[in-house]
């Protein structure tokens, strides 16, 4: 079986702390408090100067401002291990969605009747809007496109790139194909070839068409059958009203095409009634998406800690110099 993945990586998100610690954060007010506390307990009264600080002129001056270096030393660094015990960390979050590929193509009729206006603007411009909000609801499927009309042919390969293929179903227009008519088994031959080596776990023909085999050199129901012994389904959809303008629409060929190769018919009789189609055929062929989740988590409380542990350190040694000495308002 093929095996496709997507991997998405989200960003790390802002610095989070974990939840059962991150109320250490409501205690980071206490700290003012409590050096305010202190401060008032302690009142105004000074504390002697070694005798080499003790004129006016020294107390006033920078050695004076210096005073308030152990404390504010110290406060910072509570507020710095407070931040630590809240254990703050970047979570890096990974999600991995894979599913088995399907592989589809897409038979467009591109002859001349398909240019009929009884879907707006005309049946082909409206096969084609609902084609491409198909692919764009994919999920890495495998997608390629067959245009016919008195021949067939692949105008793109079986791939992941919608893109790509957006753009080649955007080209697609009835001047591509010169040869009149509508070879429906041809245009079958051409799908089945694209998938008959596929080794997916499902294998289906999606074609859009409104009249009879009229050209080509291979029957369709043989094609058909031929597709059903690779073990590929067909999809056919009968684009327009029946009787209409001055073409009409064969369902027969196409009921009868679906029911060999083990898919279902459908008619789309207005850009309404196709979108419809194409969103029940997205329903019939949906594989499971497996999607798992990884969390990578980066603690950064060492960074505060060591932090906080300088800061202290610092404090401690300023009150063991002659900053201790110094009078405190």
């Amino acid at each position: 079986m093929n095996w496709y993945s997507l991997t998405w990586f989200s960003y790390p998100t802002l610095r989070e702390f974990e939840w059962a610690q991150r109320y250490f954060l409501y205690l980071l007010p206490v700290v003012p408090l409590v050096f305010a506390l202190r401060r008032l307990l302690a009142g105004r009264g000074r504390q002697r100067l070694p005798v080499a600080f003790m004129t006016r002129d020294v107390r006033s001056g920078w050695i004076e401002s210096l005073r308030h270096l152990p404390a504010l030393l110290t406060g910072a660094g509570m507020v710095l291990v407070l931040v630590a015990l809240a254990r703050p960390q970047r979570v890096s979050q990974r999600i991995e969605r894979s599913s088995e590929g399907i592989d589809i193509v897409l038979a467009i009729d591109i002859s001349d009747s398909m240019l009929e206006a009884d879907l707006q603007p005309n049946r082909l411009e409206a096969a084609k809007r609902v084609a491409r909000a198909f692919v764009r609801g994919r999920f890495q499927d495998r997608i390629g496109l067959v245009v016919f009309a008195g021949d067939a042919f692949s105008l793109c390969p079986l791939t992941t790139d919608y893109e790509l293929l957006t753009q080649s179903i955007g080209e697609v227009n009835s001047g591509l194909i010169r040869t009149a008519g509508t070879a429906i088994g041809s245009a079958l031959g051409v799908s089945t070839n694209r998938l008959r080596e596929s080794k997916a776990k499902s294998k289906i023909i999606v074609m859009l068409s409104d009249g009879e085999n009229t050209a080509g050199s291979l029957d369709p129901v043989t094609a058909a059958e031929l597709a059903e012994s690779y073990g590929i389904r067909l999809y056919t959809i009968a684009v327009g009203r029946e009787g209409s303008g001055e073409t009409t629409t064969d369902e027969g060929t196409l009921r009868q095409l679906a029911t060999v190769a083990n898919g279902q018919f459908f008619r789309a009789t207005d850009t309404r009634a196709l979108s419809a189609v194409f969103t029940r055929i997205d329903r019939l062929e949906k594989v499971e998406i497996k999607q798992s989740k990884y969390r990578e988590i980066t603690d950064f409380y060492p960074v505060y800690l060591r932090w906080a542990l300088v800061l202290l350190l610092l404090a401690l040694l300023a009150k063991s110099t002659f900053l201790g000495n110094v009078l405190e308002d």
